[in-house]
Protein backbone atom coordinates (compact mmCIF):
# COMPACT_ATOMS: atom_id res chain seq x y z
CA UNK A 1 0.00 0.00 0.00
CA UNK A 2 1.39 3.63 -0.88
CA UNK A 3 0.04 6.53 0.37
CA UNK A 4 1.41 9.73 -0.95
CA UNK A 5 -1.19 12.47 0.44
CA UNK A 6 0.26 15.71 -0.67
CA UNK A 7 -1.88 17.25 -3.49
CA UNK A 8 -3.32 20.23 -1.52
CA UNK A 9 0.40 21.44 -0.90
CA UNK A 10 1.57 24.18 -3.55
CA UNK A 11 4.06 22.84 -5.86
CA UNK A 12 7.51 24.37 -5.89
CA UNK A 13 7.12 26.50 -8.55
CA UNK A 14 4.38 28.16 -7.07
CA UNK A 15 5.78 28.77 -3.72
CA UNK A 16 5.22 32.17 -2.22
CA UNK A 17 8.69 33.95 -0.43
CA UNK A 18 8.27 34.41 3.56
CA UNK A 19 7.07 37.69 4.55
CA UNK A 20 9.99 39.82 5.81
CA UNK A 21 9.84 42.12 8.34
CA UNK A 22 13.11 44.91 9.12
CA UNK A 23 13.65 45.66 12.76
CA UNK A 24 16.41 47.76 12.42
CA UNK A 25 17.92 49.57 14.43
CA UNK A 26 19.45 46.42 16.61
CA UNK A 27 20.47 47.89 20.07
CA UNK A 28 21.42 44.73 22.00
CA UNK A 29 21.39 41.15 21.84
CA UNK A 30 21.82 38.28 23.97
CA UNK A 31 23.71 35.09 23.21
CA UNK A 32 23.53 31.58 24.76
CA UNK A 33 26.52 29.31 23.64
CA UNK A 34 26.38 25.62 24.47
CA UNK A 35 29.87 24.50 25.28
CA UNK A 36 29.06 20.60 24.45
CA UNK A 37 27.83 21.56 21.25
CA UNK A 38 29.95 21.28 17.93
CA UNK A 39 33.57 21.01 17.90
CA UNK A 40 34.71 24.58 17.67
CA UNK A 41 36.57 27.01 20.48
CA UNK A 42 33.71 28.27 22.24
CA UNK A 43 36.50 31.18 23.46
CA UNK A 44 37.25 32.08 20.08
CA UNK A 45 33.23 32.14 19.20
CA UNK A 46 32.87 34.36 22.57
CA UNK A 47 35.62 36.71 21.67
CA UNK A 48 34.82 36.85 17.57
CA UNK A 49 30.88 37.87 18.33
CA UNK A 50 31.75 40.31 20.79
CA UNK A 51 33.88 41.84 18.26
CA UNK A 52 31.62 41.85 15.83
CA UNK A 53 28.71 43.20 17.32
CA UNK A 54 30.59 45.79 19.68
CA UNK A 55 32.10 47.28 15.93
CA UNK A 56 28.43 47.72 14.55
CA UNK A 57 26.86 49.28 17.82
CA UNK A 58 25.19 46.57 19.52
CA UNK A 59 25.21 46.16 23.08
CA UNK A 60 26.07 41.94 23.52
CA UNK A 61 25.14 39.74 26.25
CA UNK A 62 26.95 36.22 25.79
CA UNK A 63 26.11 33.26 28.24
CA UNK A 64 27.87 30.05 28.22
CA UNK A 65 25.37 26.77 29.19
CA UNK A 66 27.57 23.77 29.63
CA UNK A 67 24.56 21.44 29.78
CA UNK A 68 21.35 21.17 27.62
CA UNK A 69 19.28 21.66 30.70
CA UNK A 70 21.28 25.24 31.24
CA UNK A 71 20.44 26.29 27.43
CA UNK A 72 16.88 26.67 28.20
CA UNK A 73 17.29 28.54 31.79
CA UNK A 74 19.56 31.16 30.53
CA UNK A 75 17.50 31.61 27.47
CA UNK A 76 14.55 32.14 29.66
CA UNK A 77 16.26 34.56 32.08
CA UNK A 78 17.32 35.87 28.33
CA UNK A 79 13.64 36.12 27.20
CA UNK A 80 12.62 38.15 30.12
CA UNK A 81 15.11 40.89 29.59
CA UNK A 82 15.18 44.03 27.48
CA UNK A 83 16.87 42.41 24.17
CA UNK A 84 14.28 41.82 21.17
CA UNK A 85 16.77 39.49 20.12
CA UNK A 86 18.09 35.97 21.53
CA UNK A 87 20.32 34.02 19.73
CA UNK A 88 21.35 29.85 20.05
CA UNK A 89 24.68 29.20 19.56
CA UNK A 90 24.79 25.44 19.15
CA UNK A 91 23.62 23.06 16.60
CA UNK A 92 19.57 21.58 16.21
CA UNK A 93 19.09 21.04 19.99
CA UNK A 94 20.71 24.05 21.31
CA UNK A 95 18.10 25.86 18.72
CA UNK A 96 15.24 23.74 20.03
CA UNK A 97 16.12 24.74 23.70
CA UNK A 98 15.99 28.41 22.98
CA UNK A 99 13.21 28.55 20.52
CA UNK A 100 10.85 26.56 22.90
CA UNK A 101 11.41 29.53 25.01
CA UNK A 102 10.57 32.18 22.34
CA UNK A 103 7.93 30.77 20.29
CA UNK A 104 4.60 32.30 20.64
CA UNK A 105 5.92 35.28 21.76
CA UNK A 106 7.54 39.31 20.13
CA UNK A 107 11.25 37.99 20.96
CA UNK A 108 13.04 37.10 18.27
CA UNK A 109 15.81 34.24 17.24
CA UNK A 110 19.08 34.68 15.87
CA UNK A 111 21.38 31.21 14.78
CA UNK A 112 24.70 31.09 15.19
CA UNK A 113 25.07 27.29 13.77
CA UNK A 114 28.55 26.01 15.56
CA UNK A 115 26.94 22.42 15.77
CA UNK A 116 27.41 19.45 14.00
CA UNK A 117 24.37 19.25 11.23
CA UNK A 118 22.58 22.55 11.83
CA UNK A 119 19.76 21.19 9.74
CA UNK A 120 17.74 24.33 10.71
CA UNK A 121 20.04 26.64 9.86
CA UNK A 122 20.62 25.16 6.62
CA UNK A 123 16.84 24.98 5.19
CA UNK A 124 17.00 29.07 6.06
CA UNK A 125 20.08 29.29 3.72
CA UNK A 126 21.76 30.77 6.92
CA UNK A 127 25.41 31.10 7.03
CA UNK A 128 27.25 28.32 8.19
CA UNK A 129 30.01 30.51 9.07
CA UNK A 130 30.59 32.44 12.62
CA UNK A 131 31.01 35.61 10.72
CA UNK A 132 28.61 35.17 7.99
CA UNK A 133 25.27 33.71 10.58
CA UNK A 134 26.71 37.19 13.00
CA UNK A 135 25.93 39.70 10.04
CA UNK A 136 22.89 38.02 8.69
CA UNK A 137 21.57 39.17 12.55
CA UNK A 138 22.88 42.31 12.78
CA UNK A 139 21.11 42.81 8.49
CA UNK A 140 17.80 42.39 10.89
CA UNK A 141 15.43 40.52 8.41
CA UNK A 142 13.04 38.36 9.82
CA UNK A 143 10.45 35.67 8.94
CA UNK A 144 7.90 34.11 10.60
CA UNK A 145 7.89 30.35 10.84
CA UNK A 146 5.87 27.40 12.07
CA UNK A 147 6.94 24.98 15.04
CA UNK A 148 5.45 21.39 15.36
CA UNK A 149 4.79 20.06 18.95
CA UNK A 150 4.11 16.56 20.68
CA UNK A 151 2.70 16.54 24.04
CA UNK A 152 3.44 20.40 24.58
CA UNK A 153 7.52 19.74 23.66
CA UNK A 154 8.29 22.22 21.01
CA UNK A 155 10.47 20.83 17.88
CA UNK A 156 11.91 23.04 15.07
CA UNK A 157 13.02 19.89 12.66
CA UNK A 158 11.28 16.36 13.17
CA UNK A 159 10.37 14.23 15.46
CA UNK A 160 10.47 10.52 15.51
CA UNK A 161 9.72 6.84 16.83
CA UNK A 162 11.54 3.45 16.77
CA UNK A 163 15.37 3.34 15.16
CA UNK A 164 16.49 7.11 15.84
CA UNK A 165 15.60 7.02 19.65
CA UNK A 166 17.34 3.73 20.02
CA UNK A 167 20.53 4.78 17.98
CA UNK A 168 20.78 8.23 20.01
CA UNK A 169 20.11 6.43 23.23
CA UNK A 170 22.75 3.79 22.37
CA UNK A 171 25.21 6.35 21.08
CA UNK A 172 24.85 8.18 24.65
CA UNK A 173 25.50 4.99 26.26
CA UNK A 174 28.95 4.62 24.33
CA UNK A 175 29.57 8.24 24.43
CA UNK A 176 29.61 7.92 28.51
CA UNK A 177 32.22 4.62 28.31
CA UNK A 178 34.69 7.32 26.73
CA UNK A 179 33.88 7.14 23.06
CA UNK A 180 33.81 10.60 20.93
CA UNK A 181 30.62 11.19 19.14
CA UNK A 182 30.75 10.06 15.53
CA UNK A 183 32.51 6.60 16.28
CA UNK A 184 29.79 5.80 18.67
CA UNK A 185 27.14 6.52 16.98
CA UNK A 186 28.59 4.29 13.98
CA UNK A 187 28.69 1.62 17.03
CA UNK A 188 25.03 2.46 18.26
CA UNK A 189 23.68 2.16 14.60
CA UNK A 190 25.33 -1.11 14.05
CA UNK A 191 24.08 -2.36 17.33
CA UNK A 192 20.16 -1.25 17.09
CA UNK A 193 19.92 -2.44 13.52
CA UNK A 194 21.67 -5.68 14.23
CA UNK A 195 18.60 -6.04 16.98
CA UNK A 196 15.96 -4.02 14.25
CA UNK A 197 13.17 -3.40 16.94
CA UNK A 198 9.42 -2.82 15.67
CA UNK A 199 6.78 -0.49 16.97
CA UNK A 200 3.01 -1.93 17.14
CA UNK A 201 1.40 1.60 16.89
CA UNK A 202 -1.86 3.15 15.31
CA UNK A 203 -1.73 6.37 13.27
CA UNK A 204 -4.65 8.66 13.32
CA UNK A 205 -4.55 11.32 10.42
CA UNK A 206 -7.69 13.37 9.40
CA UNK A 207 -9.87 10.60 10.84
CA UNK A 208 -7.85 7.57 9.09
CA UNK A 209 -6.52 5.22 11.22
CA UNK A 210 -3.21 3.52 9.75
CA UNK A 211 -2.21 0.22 11.92
CA UNK A 212 1.33 -1.25 11.42
CA UNK A 213 4.44 -2.72 12.87
CA UNK A 214 6.82 -0.57 11.42
CA UNK A 215 10.65 0.24 12.31
CA UNK A 216 9.90 4.17 12.49
CA UNK A 217 7.56 7.06 12.33
CA UNK A 218 8.98 10.15 11.26
CA UNK A 219 7.18 13.34 11.49
CA UNK A 220 8.76 16.33 10.53
CA UNK A 221 7.77 20.23 11.06
CA UNK A 222 6.81 21.17 7.42
CA UNK A 223 7.56 19.05 3.94
CA UNK A 224 10.40 17.02 3.83
CA UNK A 225 12.08 16.18 0.41
CA UNK A 226 12.06 12.58 0.28
CA UNK A 227 13.29 11.57 -3.08
CA UNK A 228 17.00 12.87 -5.01
CA UNK A 229 19.84 14.57 -3.81
CA UNK A 230 18.02 17.06 -1.72
CA UNK A 231 16.49 14.14 0.36
CA UNK A 232 16.69 15.65 3.74
CA UNK A 233 15.79 19.23 2.89
CA UNK A 234 12.31 21.48 3.34
CA UNK A 235 11.44 23.88 0.47
CA UNK A 236 9.35 25.92 2.93
CA UNK A 237 9.00 26.38 6.63
CA UNK A 238 6.14 28.50 7.21
CA UNK A 239 3.27 25.79 4.97
CA UNK A 240 1.79 25.35 8.25
CA UNK A 241 1.77 21.50 7.93
CA UNK A 242 3.09 18.14 9.43
CA UNK A 243 4.74 15.59 7.25
CA UNK A 244 4.55 11.88 8.61
CA UNK A 245 6.38 9.19 7.16
CA UNK A 246 6.47 5.46 8.21
CA UNK A 247 7.30 1.86 6.95
CA UNK A 248 4.91 -1.39 6.79
CA UNK A 249 6.76 -3.90 8.56
CA UNK A 250 10.20 -3.01 6.26
CA UNK A 251 13.23 -5.38 7.21
CA UNK A 252 16.32 -4.71 6.91
CA UNK A 253 16.97 -5.16 3.43
CA UNK A 254 13.78 -3.42 2.87
CA UNK A 255 14.99 -0.34 4.63
CA UNK A 256 18.02 -0.30 2.41
CA UNK A 257 15.94 -0.80 -0.89
CA UNK A 258 13.64 2.50 0.45
CA UNK A 259 17.31 4.72 0.81
CA UNK A 260 18.11 3.58 -2.63
CA UNK A 261 14.67 4.22 -3.76
CA UNK A 262 14.60 8.06 -2.71
CA UNK A 263 18.08 8.25 -3.96
CA UNK A 264 16.58 7.59 -7.66
CA UNK A 265 13.35 8.83 -7.78
CA UNK A 266 11.22 5.51 -7.17
CA UNK A 267 9.97 6.33 -2.98
CA UNK A 268 6.26 7.33 -4.46
CA UNK A 269 5.97 3.98 -5.84
CA UNK A 270 7.28 1.76 -3.12
CA UNK A 271 4.59 0.15 -1.75
CA UNK A 272 5.78 -0.27 1.96
CA UNK A 273 6.20 3.19 2.18
CA UNK A 274 3.42 5.99 3.65
CA UNK A 275 3.82 9.78 3.27
CA UNK A 276 1.36 11.97 4.57
CA UNK A 277 0.73 15.56 5.35
CA UNK A 278 -1.62 16.97 8.01
CA UNK A 279 -2.14 19.77 10.90
CA UNK A 280 -2.39 16.94 13.24
CA UNK A 281 -1.51 13.66 13.76
CA UNK A 282 -2.03 10.96 17.28
CA UNK A 283 -0.15 7.92 17.35
CA UNK A 284 -1.66 5.33 20.15
CA UNK A 285 0.39 2.27 21.43
CA UNK A 286 0.16 -0.53 23.51
CA UNK A 287 3.17 1.17 25.71
CA UNK A 288 2.87 4.03 28.71
CA UNK A 289 5.69 5.32 27.35
CA UNK A 290 7.74 6.15 23.93
CA UNK A 291 11.09 6.99 23.69
CA UNK A 292 10.79 10.08 21.34
CA UNK A 293 13.71 12.22 19.36
CA UNK A 294 12.76 15.72 18.82
CA UNK A 295 16.01 17.27 16.94
CA UNK A 296 18.49 15.20 17.74
CA UNK A 297 17.67 14.99 21.41
CA UNK A 298 15.80 12.03 23.00
CA UNK A 299 12.65 12.31 25.74
CA UNK A 300 10.16 9.88 27.17
CA UNK A 301 6.86 10.78 26.91
CA UNK A 302 3.50 9.57 27.70
CA UNK A 303 1.57 7.70 25.26
CA UNK A 304 -0.55 8.33 23.20
CA UNK A 305 1.24 11.25 21.12
CA UNK A 306 -0.51 14.17 19.83
CA UNK A 307 1.39 15.82 16.97
CA UNK A 308 0.30 19.32 16.02
CA UNK A 309 1.76 22.16 14.21
CA UNK A 310 1.52 25.30 15.25
CA UNK A 311 1.92 27.90 11.69
CA UNK A 312 4.09 31.15 12.06
CA UNK A 313 4.80 30.62 15.82
CA UNK A 314 8.46 31.32 15.84
CA UNK A 315 10.41 34.87 14.12
CA UNK A 316 13.96 34.26 12.90
CA UNK A 317 16.34 36.68 11.80
CA UNK A 318 17.44 35.53 8.24
CA UNK A 319 19.33 36.17 4.96
CA UNK A 320 17.18 39.10 2.98
CA UNK A 321 17.51 36.72 0.20
CA UNK A 322 17.45 33.25 -0.24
Amino acid sequence: MTIWENSWLKSPGELVPHPRVSIRPIKSVDVVINLNSGASNKEFVRRKLTEIFQENGIDVHISLARRGQEVAELARRAADGSSQIVIAGGGDGTVNAVASVLAHTDKMLGVLPIGTLNHFAKDLHIPLDLEGAARTIIAGHAIDVDVGEVNEHIFVNNSSLGLYPSIVRERQKQQRLGFVKWPAFVWAAFSVLRRYPFLDISLIVDGKKFRSRTPFVFVGNNEYQMEGFNIGSRPRMDAGVLSVYMTLRTGRLGLLRLALRAFVGGLRQEKDFIALHTHEARIETRHKTLRVAMDGEVFVLMAPLLYRVHPQALRVLVPEEG
